[in-house]
């Protein structure tokens, strides 16, 4: 029996909209959790409160603190956790890892006693293309983020696109968005030189890809409101989308995919 899919969203908001949650959303197989996405201040105690136990992986689009600065109370979690303990994959893009590691491992002592490097809490994974999770294999790739290689979206084939912050992407979409995939994308009511505003999702994205996304990383619930009324859907905090299977692998693609090499798709709607 095939398994089902899900991603349920732990917050919705951008930096400032604390009440609405720094955006972050789980990834679910038969309801139990298999990935995270993003680590804001917030996401550890969201996620243990939801979940009962810390994330069994993770996965980082980006280093700004409103996705990663839930690292340290998740470094604690972990490493008094002795069941846990370096058990836990945290998959991040080669280009941000330098980034991560400024930003949340470079501390002199990760614990006040010192004898503790901060990655012996996980199992840290650096990946070029994509990664291999429980048999899935999930693509990455670059979005539009302040600067080159600074972000990077998720992606698994014939099912779902999480884009983190991002700029519009249209020629990256048409690549990894493709196949039927739901599009969870960045946007606010007003974009900026980081973010996607509404009237840069009309205009870039034609209608029938705006028909399978679904928006996040907003300020305030009155925004959310302006982008329904526009026809769009808008997470909330806390809500579950079911997701479509993943398209299966051809054992070529497999083979290349492992190699970290790109595999060229068929046009489709």
């Amino acid at each position: 029996m095939t398994a089902s899919l899900s991603l349920e969203f732990l917050g919705v908001g951008n930096a400032g909209a604390v009440e609405l949650g720094e955006s972050s959303a789980v990834l679910l197989r038969d309801g139990e959790p298999m990935l995270l996405i993003d680590c804001g201040p917030q996401v550890p105690h969201r996620f243990r409160q939801r979940y009962g136990v810390p994330p069994p992986a993770l996965y980082v689009t980006h280093t700004h603190l409103d996705h990663v600065g839930g690292f340290e109370r998740l470094f604690v979690d972990l490493w008094f956790d002795p069941a846990r303990r370096g058990q836990v994959p945290v998959f991040v893009a080669a280009p941000v890892l330098p980034l991560l590691q400024e930003r949340v491992a470079n501390h002199p002592n990760a614990l006040a006693e010192g004898g503790v490097n901060f990655w012996e809490a996980f199992r840290l994974v650096p990946v070029g293309r994509g990664f291999w999770l429980d048999g899935l294999w999930f693509d990455v790739f670059p979005v539009r983020h302040h600067a080159v290689d600074a972000a990077f979206a998720l992606a698994l084939r014939g099912s779902f696109v999480f884009t983190g912050d991002t700029r519009p992407i249209p020629e990256a979409l048409a690549t990894y968005g493709n196949d039927g995939e739901v599009v969870f994308h960045d946007c606010d009511l007003h974009g900026n030189p980081s973010h996607t505003g509404l009237d840069d999702l009309l205009r870039e994205y034609p209608p029938a890809l705006r028909e399978r996304m679904v928006l996040y990383h907003f300020g305030q619930d009155d925004d959310a409101r302006a982008m329904r009324a526009r026809g769009l859907r808008v997470a909330d905090a806390g809500e579950r989308f079911a997701l479509p299977a993943p398209l299966p692998l051809a054992p070529s693609e497999a083979v290349v995919r492992a190699r970290g090499k790109p595999v060229p798709r068929a046009s489709g709607a």
